[in-house]
């Protein structure tokens, strides 16, 4: 997949006290988009649930660099960065764009798969394999093991 990107609305709750995007909403963005390319490639939450799979997140940062504000149009841009050959440990960028191409946030964030049942880490199943291997990549990209 060369890119994936996801749009998003600003709602009028998402704003702080100084009328822009609160930190917080950045994080809910990542994880909407996220959860919006697994299910488009048929990696539903149900069909996770059913695999007894689900991401785990180790380590989720946010650099800020434009605000967003009320009236902006935001989209949400997803790359692979960095996989073991197994896809049980990965590290996925999220690019924010306000008003189409204005970066306003990079988020980073290092995640790993976990058995639900076992509540323990684990290689995830051949479906969670070909989902991922389909995420575009970031240009950089590398394998960590």
């Amino acid at each position: 997949m060369k890119q994936f990107i996801k749009e998003t609305e600003i709602r009028w709750s998402d704003l702080d006290p100084n009328g822009h995007l609160r930190h917080s909403v950045y994080y809910d963005w990542g994880a909407y988009a996220r959860v919006s390319f697994l299910n488009e490639q048929g990696l539903s939450p149900d069909r996770m649930m059913e695999l007894h799979v689900g991401p785990v997140i180790f380590r989720e940062e946010c650099v800020f660099k434009r605000e967003i504000r009320l009236g902006d149009t935001a989209a949400i841009q997803l790359e692979l960065v960095s996989a073991r050959r197994d896809f049980s440990r990965w590290t996925v960028r999220h690019f924010i764009y306000k008003n189409e191409a204005v970066l306003a946030a990079v988020l980073t964030l290092d995640g790993a798969w976990i058995d639900t049942l076992k509540r323990k880490l684990t290689i995830p199943p051949p479906e969670a394999v070909k989902v991922f291997s389909e995420m575009p990549l970031a240009e950089g990209f590398k394998w960590t093991d």
